[in-house]
């Protein structure tokens, strides 16, 4: 099966427009946030710093790092959170017959659902390191780049929200629901809210 983002970019819009279930909000947040990572990659790696001091370069260098580990990430799981969801799907089509049947179901839709709270929280957690780059991108880069820093920030905010909202549906009735899960994701979310205020963006 071909990879989504080796699909054009108009293909990979109409996949997302189509009535099918996946590619949906998770994958779109996925991808939100790698092309925040792809913007603020760009903005670090200019030769240009905001003052033009060694520390301020070696702070860039290392958001330049943080933007492409994250991106990497987010790359992949544009496609694992689509495979999450489809393996919800495939699980509540179990049979459900019998006793041993519905045990067999309840336990498949467990495992899957918790596969389905694990993939966006890995993508919050991506899109956060993204924010954190944006927000030394913004700060310490070339000045003519800060929109673009801003618009990664923005970008990766915006992943960031998504996933969160897919791991809160994804935590309803079946969900097996990851120890603490809760509490991880209020610190991402409020850590990003101060690097999204960090940017200087309105909320």
């Amino acid at each position: 099966m071909i990879a989504l983002l080796d699909l054009g970019t108009n293909a990979l819009l109409d996949r997302f427009a189509s009535p099918d279930p996946t590619p949906g909000g998770g994958s779109a947040s996925a991808l939100a946030g790698a092309t925040g990572a792809a913007l603020v990659a760009m903005v670090c790696a200019m030769t240009k710093t905001r003052t033009g001091s060694e520390a301020e370069r070696e702070r860039l260098t290392a958001a330049l790092g943080w933007a492409r580990e994250a991106g990497s990430r987010l790359r992949a799981l544009v496609d694992e959170d689509a495979a999450a969801y489809d393996a919800v799907m495939v699980a509540y089509r179990l049979p459900k017959s019998s006793e041993e049947e519905k045990a067999v179901r309840k336990e498949a839709v467990a495992r899957a659902m918790s596969g389905a709270i694990a993939v966006p929280l890995r993508t919050a957690e991506a899109c956060l390191v993204v924010l954190r780059a944006a927000s030394e991108g913004s700060a310490h880069g070339n000045p003519n780049a800060t929109s673009d820093a801003r618009t990664a920030g923005a970008l990766a905010w915006a992943g960031l929200l998504g996933a969160a909202e897919n791991v809160r549906i994804n935590l309803g009735p079946g969900a097996d629901p990851l120890e603490g899960i809760v509490e991880r994701l209020e610190a991402l979310l409020r850590e990003g809210q101060s690097q999204f205020a960090a940017l200087g963006l309105p909320s």
